[in-house]
C-alpha cells in the first residue's frame, strides 16, 4: 500500500474521485460537498464516532459556549474545518459574517497564546496538546487545562462526523474492487483495535518513522483518538443512521461567509453503506477481537514541553 500524504492544498476525496487514489480519508461534510459538486465518492467506513473538534480560549475570556464567541476574534483553519464552528454560532443565533471577526489561523497555537485572537480552532488530538505542552512564563510550568475554556461542539449539538474512508462510486460495480475495498477496511479496522489494546507501541511505531511531533505528542494523539473511535457500539466503522443524518441536518442549515450552505439537497442513500464495515465486523468477531471496545479505558497520558 502507498500513502499518498494529504496537506492544505490537497482535497482528497477530488483526488479519489479523479483516480489519483483509490481510497481517501475526508471529514463527511467536506465529502457530501464534494459529492453534491460531483465526485462520485461513498462513505465505506466510519471511523471516528465523535468529533474531536474544539473552539479553545483562555479562561479568564469567560468563553465556554458558541454564544459567548459574540463580538470576539475568532480563529478558524478555513478549507471546510470551519463548518462546526459557523454550525454552533448560528445554533446561537449569531451571523459569522457580522457578529465575530474571524480570522485566519495557522495550523498551530501561537495566535491563542500570544493573545492575538479571542479563541482558537484545535482538535483534541493535536492542538489543544500544543497548548498544554507550552511553559507558562509566570509559573514556569506547563500550562494547565484549567487555564483554557473548551467549546465542544459535540456538547453544543453541531457536531459532524468527522474522519472516514471513502471509496469510488462508480469502480464499486467492480467485483475487484469489491474485493480491494472489503480488505482495506477489514484491515484498517483490525489496525483500529490494536491501536486501542496497544496505544503506546502504535505511539512508538509512528514516532520511530519518522514524526516531527515528539514522543509525548503522539502519544497523546493516540489516546485522544481513541476516545474519538471508541467505544463503537454498533461496531467499529459503522456508520450510525443517527448520527450520519446529524452531520446532513447541519450541513443543509449551515451558512458560510456568503450565505450558501455546506450542501443543498440531502444526499441519497448511496452516499455511504455498511456493506463492508458489516463483513470486517463478522471477520474481526470470528478471530476473537472486541469490535466494539464497550469496556475501552484512555490512558494517562504525561505531556512535556514541545511534545517531547
Amino acid at each position: 500500500m502507498t500513502i499518498l500524504e494529504g496537506g492544505v492544498d490537497i482535497v482528497p476525496q477530488t483526488v479519489l474521485a479523479q483516480g489519483g487514489a483509490d481510497f481517501a480519508i475526508s471529514w463527511v461534510p467536506k465529502a457530501l460537498a464534494s459529492r453534491e459538486q460531483g465526485a462520485g465518492i461513498v462513505d465505506v467506513a466510519q471511523v471516528f464516532q465523535t468529533s474531536g473538534t474544539l473552539q479553545v480560549s483562555w479562561a479568564d475570556s469567560n468563553i465556554t459556549t458558541a454564544a459567548d464567541l459574540d463580538g470576539k476574534i475568532v480563529g478558524n483553519w478555513g478549507f471546510g474545518n470551519e463548518y462546526e464552528l459557523f454550525a454552533g454560532m448560528t445554533k446561537a443565533g449569531l451571523d459569522p459574517a457580522n457578529d465575530v471577526e474571524l480570522v485566519q489561523q495557522q495550523f498551530d497555537m501561537q495566535a491563542l497564546l500570544n493573545r492575538e485572537i479571542d479563541a482558537a480552532q484545535a482538535m483534541t488530538y493535536n492542538e489543544y496538546a500544543m497548548v498544554l505542552e507550552t511553559v507558562n512564563p509566570d509559573t514556569g510550568e506547563l500550562y494547565q487545562p484549567s487555564d483554557f475554556n473548551v467549546i465542544n461542539w459535540n456538547v453544543e449539538g453541531t457536531a459532524m462526523y468527522n474522519d472516514a474512508v471513502w471509496a469510488s462510486e462508480e469502480r464499486l460495480s467492480d467485483a475487484v474492487y469489491q474485493d480491494t475495498t472489503q480488505r482495506f477496511v477489514t484491515a484498517s479496522l483490525q489496525g483500529w483495535i490494536h491501536c486501542r489494546d496497544n496505544a503506546q507501541q502504535c505511539a512508538d511505531i509512528i514516532t520511530a518513522n519518522g514524526s516531527k511531533l515528539g514522543a509525548s505528542h503522539q502519544l497523546w494523539m493516540m489516546n485522544e483518538v481513541n476516545k474519538l473511535v471508541w467505544p463503537s457500539p454498533m461496531g467499529v466503522g459503522m456508520i450510525v443512521p443517527e448520527l450520519w443524518t446529524q452531520t446532513v441536518n447541519v450541513s443543509l442549515d449551515t451558512k458560510n461567509l456568503e450565505g450558501a450552505t455546506i450542501i443543498t439537497a440531502e444526499p441519497p442513500a448511496e452516499a455511504y453503506t455498511n456493506q463492508y464495515a458489516e463483513a470486517a465486523i463478522a471477520a474481526l468477531s470470528a478471530e476473537g477481537l472486541d469490535t466494539t471496545g464497550d469496556g475501552f479505558a484512555p490512558i494517562e497520558v504525561t505531556l512535556n514541553e514541545g511534545g517531547n
